[in-house]
Parts: structure tokens; C-alpha cells; sequence
């Protein structure tokens, strides 16, 4: 355990941000499980809504630096061609 103060306020800086971080991610991961399963019952209208809000929450994602920048764009970019795929 850490003795040193600030090295204290680091373990609970961490911890915080830690348990944040995991959280964002696991929106994330619903979100795109939305768009997927939209996808496989064939309903675009669904589909497109759950991108958009899935667009949304992955560019917050990104702009807090939880995801890099491309790895944002290429998740996007992959649900976005499977919802115009679509029949």
C-alpha cells in the first residue's frame, strides 16, 4: 500500500477512472449488439436508429480517449456497410 499522499490520491484517481472506462466500454458493447441483432432480424429502420445512437456513443467514447480514433472510425465504419447491406 502506498504511503505517500499523493501517490494515495493516484490509486483512488485511478480507480475512478478505471470503473468509468469500463463503463463507457460496456454501453459501447450493448450498443453495437443492438445494431447487430437489428441487423440480423432484418429490420433496417432499427437498424439505422440503433447506428446512430451506437455513432453517438462511440464518438464520446473517442473523444474522452477511451477508444483511439480509428478504431472508433473502423467499428463505424464496418456496422454502418452491414445497415446499407441490407435488403
Amino acid at each position: 500500500m502506498a504511503n505517500i499522499k499523493s501517490a494515495k490520491k493516484r490509486i483512488i484517481t485511478s480507480a475512478k477512472r478505471a470503473e468509468r472506462n469500463k463503463s463507457v466500454r460496456s454501453a459501447v458493447k450493448t450498443s453495437a449488439k443492438k445494431v447487430t441483432a437489428a441487423i440480423e432480424s432484418g429490420d433496417k429502420a432499427a437498424a439505422k436508429a440503433a447506428l446512430s445512437n451506437l455513432q453517438g456513443v462511440m464518438g464520446k467514447a473517442a473523444s474522452k480517449g477511451i477508444y483511439k480514433k480509428n478504431t472508433n472510425s473502423r467499428k463505424i465504419s464496418r456496422m454502418s456497410k452491414a445497415v446499407d447491406a441490407m435488403d
